[in-house]
């Protein structure tokens, strides 16, 4: 009998694409033999391939073996463009060839479910209740989710297209060799002798989700007085911000601009990751990077860190609300720059001396006042 060929289709962004692989780490290991294709969009390929000429199943390319690539950010800013539509023709029957024997749209969108329909696969797999209610419609099987976690909400949906029951597997992430090697020597002349790393980003996808960058910059200080070299994060956009942290902790902290290669291979000498709900925390936690998240708006139970040691600060009176407003949320900012220390100082002091956190997926959520 032939291997199992399935397609997954998560196209973004960071965070989501991030908290799909434990649930296909966790079918690639249930079935070895099985084939499994992965619709990306291009910005995300780095937590796929260190390559796009990357082989299969190496530590370039450790989780998949082929991906897709579908561009939607291109299709949205032109939707009507001749390009356009030859780019979606392109991977429709790009992926027809396949002949997969399911399909698993993590997703849940309109979108994703359309490409997960591209494939003309007999099982297309979705949530029962997806982000964009009529994506719903166009599964063949709708999976009713029980947990709270997004990832563990993967491990359902994974489970049921492949017919066994999943547990989360070690998330695989590509190793850039150029990266690795670009890292190293950074850190050989600009850590000024630090062995120890702590990476900090206070970026998020919107205003509410920011903690104040004057904090950040407070606990970069005392994270350097503390012995550790420590690195602010700074995302397409995010260069101001950055300059912020960097002057509040008096120049004690380096603004990393960084390529997502490249931020990898700092998380992987990193001893701990400092933020709030953005992808590059759940990066970190995919690396098993110590975790210091800083919760508001979102919930920590649906999107915290998973799979590593972490602590999880939230005010009591934060509620959930995804509305992008552009100013700080009212709970976070309840959150004070010593408390964080105390985080990491705590996290710091376990990590070293090999004792785990107790809670959800290695998560302790402390909820201040």
């Amino acid at each position: 009998m032939s291997a199992k060929k399935y397609l997954v289709v998560r196209l973004g962004a960071m965070g989501d694409v991030l908290h799909a692989m434990p649930a296909v780490a966790a079918l690639r290991h249930a079935d070895p033999e099985a084939q499994i294709h992965w619709v990306v969009d291009p910005r995300w390929l780095p937590l796929l391939a260190a390559t796009a000429d990357a082989a299969p199943r190496s530590d370039a390319m450790p989780l998949v073996d082929k991906f897709h690539l579908a561009d939607t950010r291109a299709w949205t800013q032109k939707p009507f463009s001749p390009v356009t539509l030859e780019s979606v023709l392109d991977l429709r029957r790009e992926l027809r060839e396949h002949n997969f024997d399911a399909a698993l749209d993590f997703q849940g969108s309109i979108r994703s479910a359309v490409i997960g329909r591209f494939a003309q696969t007999q099982r297309l797999v979705g949530s029962d209740d997806p982000r964009e209610r009529p994506a719903r419609w166009l599964y063949s099987e709708r999976v009713q989710t029980h947990m709270s976690h997004v990832v563990d909400q993967a491990l359902e949906v994974a489970s049921v297209g492949c017919n066994t029951s999943l547990n989360a597997a070690n998330t695989l992430l590509p190793l850039d060799m150029d990266a690795e090697q670009w890292c190293a020597q950074m850190l050989a002349q600009d850590s000024s002798g630090h062995l120890d790393l702590a990476v900090v980003t206070a970026g998020a996808g919107w205003g509410a989700k920011r903690w104040p960058a004057e904090r950040y910059g407070e606990v970069a200080a005392g994270l350097a007085d503390a012995g550790l070299a420590v690195y602010v994060n700074c995302g397409p956009g995010e260069e101001e911000m950055a300059r912020k942290v960097v002057e509040s902790s008096g120049k004690r902290a380096r603004v990393l601009s960084a390529s997502l290669p490249h931020l990898m291979a700092m998380l992987r000498r990193a001893r701990i990751f400092i933020g709030g709900d953005t992808g590059p925390l759940h990066l970190a936690a995919a690396l098993r990077v110590p975790v210091i998240g800083l919760y508001g708006p979102t919930d920590p139970e649906r999107n915290g860190p998973y799979g590593t040691q972490s602590i999880v600060l939230r005010h009591a009176i934060s509620r959930r609300d995804h509305t992008r407003h552009a100013a700080t949320e009212a709970g976070l900012m309840e959150i004070s720059a010593r408390a964080v220390l105390d985080a990491a100082r705590n996290l710091l002091q376990q990590s070293k001396s090999g004792l785990q956190t107790a809670g959800m997926h290695g998560m302790t959520l402390v909820s201040e006042f």
